[in-house]
């Protein structure tokens, strides 16, 4: 793995930003043309002063080989401009509107325009860069007003809003190497280290020119100033991009649209901010989007993340969180994602009157419910998928039980404050494995980011090792009515029943099993074995060079009585079929209920084997003990 140093000077040396700022910083006539650019012939200004053009030096304006005056009409050159070629081919505006390229109705000062560009209502551009094919049209301003970073090199105080975690932000940044940054501490020589590339990333790209890419369109835009808008880039009806980075391309257009604000920001390839949404000091990865009034201030928020409506604040927000609704969301670190924000949730409970220093550590697939009230500090991060059931206010706590609900008390406990809440460790698994096995595959699904990797898998290593941890501390205790922290670590601020207890057991103890008989299953297709083999046996009886199978292989060694290989993979259909089983079941609940309380609930909802997803889940299955049946030799 690549030094933390190592990745961010990485993505100095192969910055799309980087490059075109390189480009521009040349001692020659023209920062596009070079050389080649030449003065205006005297029938060229005559021609150019009837189609209502002015200055009131004709020697400031230039133009490339090739130049052609039928593209340029009533425009005003205040100060140094250079024209490209323009052959009048029709370009789109959006909203089938079209023009031909040229220079039309606008004010232009220290502008180079490139070929086939077209430049149309804009009432100053100055200060700028436009590149070959790009549409700069019906804007209010297109300047550069100082020398700028375009947004790179900010200290972003995620996790605590007073400082304490601050990553550096550069263009290219992922999650995983904002996460490093925020956790190295006294780590004051690293520190050191990152900052100094840094500072060298943001002195490469520091430049008194915003710069406009290669068939970028801004459109119908109030102001863009000192900001970068990569090539094929859309800004289109947006109030301001400022001192901001749009990294883009063809393939992966990033986007600000419909009154959007994006001020001192990096918005990465396919990111997307629109319908009024604003994104103050902060990034968007690839394939993120904020919306619908959404909120982003002092925040890196990961691929695939959608804000709506809410408000996230000093935060490092993971790949795949769902934020669609009016909530909030504030000193949060959260590398993982996978999660979801419920309508009115409170998780930014960072004050205690004091200092605005205060956080919380989510867990991967967190599921805040609707109006949850979340205390900090708080750490779920040794609990991941595990959710706050609505309306739960939870006190500032570390809870280290996977896949668990926490729910209001079912009732008053003697000698328990009433601010504890119940929870189920493990709930998850046995009554909402629709939604896991669901998220897996939505996630996959979804995921349009090229830079980033991510593991979709919910049962994997590092996760089987919580649930492992957690059922011992389950496991050694019993007896009782009640438990707390006192008797088991990790509970929290919360009480768990004696029935409680034992499900949480049995649905860890499942899962651990499943996770490793899946990888027997996956060894036999992998290396072609044969069930009844000598490699077969030693499979099971030799350690493996592989360190995930290895993984697996010490848990079936320890967890099951048997070494057979065919009871072991007719087990692992068993488990499978289980699995589909529950699936079908968490869904059904939503039928059952919704019956009883809707009339005509059946005419208007899918019943649960109707569900295209448990149909997957079912036909996965069948297809897994066919499998089975082939390699052990059994026709059914």
């Amino acid at each position: 793995m690549f030094l933390l140093v190592d990745q961010i000077q990485q993505a100095m040396e192969d910055s799309e930003l980087v490059a075109a700022v390189a480009a521009l910083q040349n001692e020659q006539a023209s920062l596009l043309f070079g050389e080649t650019v030449r003065d205006l012939a005297a029938d060229e200004i005559e021609i150019l002063q009837r189609q209502g053009n002015r200055t009131d030096d004709w020697s400031r304006v230039r133009v490339a080989a090739g130049f052609r005056t039928e593209g340029v009409w009533d425009n005003d050159f205040l100060g140094p401009v250079v024209l490209g070629v323009f052959s009048a081919d029709s370009r789109s505006l959006g909203n089938d509107a079209r023009l031909p390229s040229g220079v039309y109705h606008s004010t232009l000062d220290n502008v180079e325009i490139g070929n086939e560009a077209v430049i149309y209502r804009v009432g100053l551009l100055n200060n700028s860069v436009i590149h070959e094919r790009a549409v700069v049209a019906m804007c209010a301003s297109v300047t550069c007003t100082r020398e700028t970073s375009f947004g790179c090199g900010r200290h972003l105080p995620v996790g605590i809003e007073t400082g304490g975690r601050e990553v550096r932000t550069y263009p290219e940044i992922t999650v995983g190497v904002a996460d490093r940054l925020a956790r190295l501490g006294r780590d004051q020589r690293l520190r050191d280290e990152c900052e100094s590339v840094v500072d060298e990333y943001q002195r490469r790209v520091s430049c008194a020119r915003t710069i406009i890419g290669h068939g970028a369109t801004v459109r119908a835009t109030g102001q863009v100033v000192d900001s970068y808008v990569g090539p094929s880039a859309i800004v289109e009806n947006a109030r301001l991009v400022s001192n901001s980075c749009l990294l883009s391309n063809s393939d992966e257009p990033s986007q600000v649209r419909d009154g959007a604000w994006v001020q001192g920001s990096i918005l990465q390839w396919g990111a997307e901010v629109g319908s009024m949404g604003l994104v103050d000091e902060s990034v968007l990865c690839e394939h993120s989007h904020v919306d619908r009034h959404g909120k982003v201030t002092q925040s890196i928020i990961g691929p695939n993340t959608g804000i709506g409506e809410g408000e996230v604040t000093a935060c490092l927000v993971g790949p795949f969180v769902s934020f669609h609704h009016q909530a909030l969301l504030i000193a949060a670190m959260w590398p993982e994602g996978k999660g979801n924000v419920g309508y009115g949730a409170n998780v930014g409970s960072n004050h205690t009157g004091r200092a605005p220093d205060q956080e919380i550590w989510c867990g991967e697939g967190t599921f805040f419910g609707l109006a949850s009230n979340i205390k900090f500090p708080t750490d779920f991060s040794r609990s991941p998928y595990s959710i706050v059931a609505s309306g739960v206010t939870c006190l500032p706590q570390r809870v280290e039980f996977p896949f668990s609900l926490i729910n209001s008390p079912a009732a008053a406990i003697p000698d328990l404050s009433p601010s504890f809440n119940q929870i189920f460790p493990g709930w998850v698994l046995a009554e909402n494995m629709f939604m896991l096995k669901r998220n897996e595959g939505k996630f996959q699904k979804r995921n349009k980011a090229r830079r980033e990797m991510f593991d979709f898998e919910v049962l994997r290593p590092e996760v089987i090792d919580m649930v492992v941890e957690a059922r011992g501390r389950l496991s050694e205790v019993g007896g009782q009515a009640i438990y707390t922290n006192r008797q088991i670590a990790g509970l929290g601020k919360n009480y768990l029943s004696e029935a409680g207890r034992l499900a949480g057991i049995e649905a860890y103890d499942s899962a651990v099993k499943y996770y490793a008989l899946k990888g027997l299953l996956h060894q036999f297709v992998e290396h072609g074995v044969s069930v009844d083999s000598r490699e077969a046996a030693d499979l099971l009886a030799l350690q493996a060079q592989e360190p995930r199978w290895e993984h697996q292989r010490q848990i079936l060694v320890s967890e099951f009585s048997s070494n057979d290989i065919g009871t072991l993979l007719r087990e692992l259909v068993d488990r499978e079929r289980q699995i589909a089983h529950a699936v079908q079941s968490s869904k059904a609940k939503d039928d059952a209920r919704g019956r009883k309380i809707i009339a005509d609930y059946e005419d208007a909802h899918d019943s649960a084997g109707d569900d295209s997803f448990v149909q997957q889940t079912w036909e996965a299955y069948r297809a897994l003990e066919a499998q089975v049946d082939k390699m052990i030799g059994h026709t059914p």
